[in-house]
């Protein structure tokens, strides 16, 4: 489980990418969302869909193993997989900024 002050601090840092990474006319359209549970943060999208419909679709899930942030992409069966490409980090915000410059994710 993450402590206090690195959940408050995430959530700021989270808080903070997606106030820039949705432009403010599609505000009402497209949102990001992250949820938290033991040491993992997992980062979602929402967008309108099909007959009025909302849908969410997963985006990243960090987990912080052995004081390192790593990255993991789901698969079409919801199973999560280790992104080989973007090395463990320290680093949160790194670790952030390598999943918004990987075309694995924002395809």
């Amino acid at each position: 489980m993450l402590d206090a002050f690195t959940k408050k601090r995430i959530e700021k840092v989270l808080q903070n990418y997606i106030d820039k990474k949705i432009p403010k006319h599609l505000k009402n359209e497209v949102q990001i969302h992250y949820k938290f549970r033991g040491k993992t943060v997992t980062l979602s999208q929402e967008r309108p869909g099909y007959m009025g419909r909302r849908f969410v679709y997963p985006i990243a899930q960090l987990r912080n193993e052995e004081a390192l942030w790593k990255v993991y992409w789901q698969d079409s069966k919801n199973r999560w997989h280790f992104v080989d490409d973007i090395e463990p980090d320290t680093d949160f915000e790194k670790q952030l900024k390598e999943i918004d410059e990987n075309d694995i994710f924002w395809a």
